[in-house]
């Protein structure tokens, strides 16, 4: 009896658990007056679909609407390219635990449309990526996107990290009439 007691009780849990990870992302974020209000129903682990509306943004054309390669947690506005308009972050987490940390980012310019905003893959900076598991959290700081996370050494177990904590401070630049985020320094902490 307690055998089927414990194997219901996993099961429950389990279907929580589950129900949990797939909770419907709706929230807005204002700069001001301005802002955005993220719609993603965050059903399937790999891939969903993101919609955006301004809140107080003269907008030509049709609302942003894409998909993201995971699970949307966390969005916040700033002006983090110094026009004075705010830009959207939305924050997404993949990987086997949703551990992997990533942004997609759009900019509402002078033209009354959207940019998109290009964020680098943390793989293909090798300083930065050194020790890197996931974990992140994304907040802004006066105009720039924060990212924080935990430091794997080599003989750390996982979900055990002994390295400190990186942070790494990113500022939208345009380039070529592209908009990206770049690193403008990064730091380990203990």
């Amino acid at each position: 009896m307690k055998k089927i007691f414990f194997c219901l009780l996993v099961f429950v849990f389990s279907v929580f658990q589950s129900m949990a990870q797939s909770k419907k992302f709706d929230t807005t974020v204002k700069m001001g007056d301005q802002g955005f209000r993220v719609d993603c129903n965050n059903k399937n682990p790999d891939k969903n679909e993101v919609t955006v509306s301004p809140i107080g943004l003269q907008v030509t054309g049709s609302k942003p609407a894409f998909s993201v390669y995971g699970k949307v947690r966390k969005a916040f506005t700033d002006d983090m390219n110094d026009d004075g308009r705010p830009d959207l972050v939305i924050c997404i987490y993949s990987g086997d635990s949703g551990e992997i940390g990533s942004v997609a980012a759009i900019s509402y310019n002078a033209d009354k449309a959207f940019d998109p905003v290009y964020f680098p893959d943390i793989y293909l900076d090798s300083k930065i990526r050194e020790g890197y598991k996931g974990h992140d959290e994304f907040s802004a700081l006066t105009g720039t996107l924060m990212r924080r996370f935990p430091i794997y050494l080599p003989a750390d177990a996982p979900g055990r990290p002994t390295g400190g904590t990186r942070v790494v401070q990113y500022k939208i630049m345009t380039d070529n009439g592209r908009q990206s985020f770049k690193v403008l320094r990064s730091y380990d902490t203990k």
